[in-house]
């Protein structure tokens, strides 16, 4: 699932109350969608209870110099990692939160997780997988505290390639809590440590390594919405390098279970089909119409890595993009390989085990991984569940995209709710004949619908007749 990422912020002083309007639209957004509250009271003292006494690891990687990479202010940590040369080559090591040391099968804790699946995120806050006494506290990699963790342990050559690994559980502490900027901001400084600039040599040693394969990635600008006193202003901030560098580590390590489980025919897999040909042929009469040039030696992967994601007709392909990645889900399997093992964009096979405080499904790859990495049995709690598992993230997912879909409408209209009656550029992004346009304002990060026709591609003048923040709807019409 390719996810928007939005972030509100204020202007307003803070002895002011902040976004009202928005504070209530997005309550009723969590009401009108019937999103998990608060966790029961027995789900919470279960909780209490597997903190205050958890099943920790004896093997002690304390004085490894773990550190953390996450957007500024998280503090549901999933992942730390060291790097390291080893030869001409890497070690890479890379320690994900241990959650099966505090949720148990058969509780009240794994019911709750199972049926929420996933965080949520919202702009004004997050709806977690877990109770937050462990999801941001005991299980977190926070700096400075000593976590139970699953250590992947993984060899890289001169080129990138994984040429060795294995997974265990040990205690880990990370020493630095670092955020996307700053390391950006280290690196093209010029200041950044041994540790940062090895990031960087890896990540883009495996980015080109992707592009060899063929795969494909869609790193989405965040939209900022900034509550000002005369109103809001809505802008996007497209991702730094230093994110997808940090997310070649955790495609490493995904890419690296799928082998194991699939070498023990035993596991889930993360799948995606090919695009369908028509999606493809679709995007690039996009392309074409934006003025977006698509060399004829160049993949769709390839193509999408040459987009400016600071040029609107080019923030609008990457949303018309999104088409190419649908068809997403977990393929399960206990004895038998299955048919299909390959996620398309990442061109590979592929398994989620990165990100288990916000997923449920990777809290069972990383049980699977580790004990098929010290050759025993894989516990009987996880073989049995392998069978509901997908339906429970496909509701999960499917749930999260429409709050996702739903909070973009509502940042939306906050936004053109100071501009009623005024007329704004935009640019065709789909012709949907009888059904209308569908159109990207070139100043502003708005994607919406409007009545009538025009040439894809073409640049249009839209007016904004309405917005209504509680419902999240904008009604534009040709100006």
């Amino acid at each position: 699932m390719v996810k928007r990422v939005i972030k509100v912020t204020s202007e307003v002083p803070s002895d002011q109350v902040e976004s009202p309007e928005l504070a209530a639209a997005f309550d009723g957004l969590r009401q009108r969608l019937e999103l998990p509250a608060q966790f029961p009271a027995e789900v919470e003292e279960e909780a209490r209870r597997a903190v205050a006494a958890p099943e920790l690891p004896e093997r002690d990687e304390t004085a490894v110099p773990f550190f953390t990479i996450d957007p500024e202010g998280s503090t549901d940590l999933d992942q730390a990692m060291c790097l390291e040369r080893d030869g001409d080559g890497y070690r890479v090591r890379y320690a994900i939160a241990d959650v099966p040391a505090f949720v148990k099968a058969g509780g009240a804790l794994d019911a709750e997780t199972h049926r929420r699946g996933q965080t949520i995120y919202l702009p004004d806050q997050r709806i977690p997988l877990h109770p937050t006494t462990i999801s941001e506290d005991a299980a977190s990699l926070l700096e400075g505290q000593t976590r139970p963790a699953f250590v992947w342990n993984m060899k890289l050559d001169a080129s990138g390639d994984c040429t060795a690994y294995e997974v265990y559980r040990a205690m880990v502490s990370s020493k630095k809590r670092l955020d996307y900027t700053f390391v950006q901001e280290q690196v093209d400084s010029g200041n950044a440590d041994e540790s940062l600039m090895l990031l960087k040599e890896i990540g883009e040693k495996r980015i080109d390594m992707e592009r060899a394969r063929g795969g494909a990635s869609l790193p989405m600008p965040e939209q900022v919405v900034t509550s000002k006193e005369n109103g809001y202003e809505l802008t996007m901030r497209p991702p730094v390098p230093a994110e997808d560098w940090n997310a070649q580590i955790s495609l490493l390590t995904g890419m690296a279970a799928a082998e194991m489980m699939l070498h023990n025919q035993i596991g889930v897999l993360r799948t995606m089909p090919e695009p369908e040909g028509n999606a493809i042929a679709r995007f690039k009469r996009a392309a074409q119409a934006l003025g977006a040039e698509w060399r004829s030696d160049l993949t769709y992967g390839e193509f999408l890595r040459t987009l400016d994601r600071d040029n609107p007709k080019h923030l609008a392909l990457i949303y018309e993009a999104t088409g190419l990645f649908r068809g997403a889900g977990y393929t399960c399997f206990d004895g038998d390989i299955p048919e299909v093992t390959q996620q398309a964009a990442v061109a590979a096979p592929y398994a989620h085990v990165t990100a288990p405080l916000r997923r449920l499904m990777d809290r069972y790859g990383l049980v699977i991984c580790e004990a098929l990495s010290r050759d025993a049995e894989v516990p009987q709690w996880v073989r049995s569940a392998l069978a509901t598992l997908p339906d429970d993230m496909k509701k999960s997912d499917e749930l999260a995209r429409k709050a996702e879909r739903a909070a973009t409408d509502i940042i939306e209209a906050a936004f053109m709710s100071g501009h009623v009656g005024e007329s704004f550029e935009a640019v065709v992004v789909d012709n949907n004949g009888k059904e209308g346009l569908l159109v990207q304002l070139t100043e502003h990060a708005v994607i919406q619908p409007v009545p009538g026709t025009a040439e894809l591609g073409s640049t249009v003048q839209v007016k904004v007749v309405s917005a209504d923040i509680a419902a999240g709807k904008v009604e534009f019409a040709l100006a």
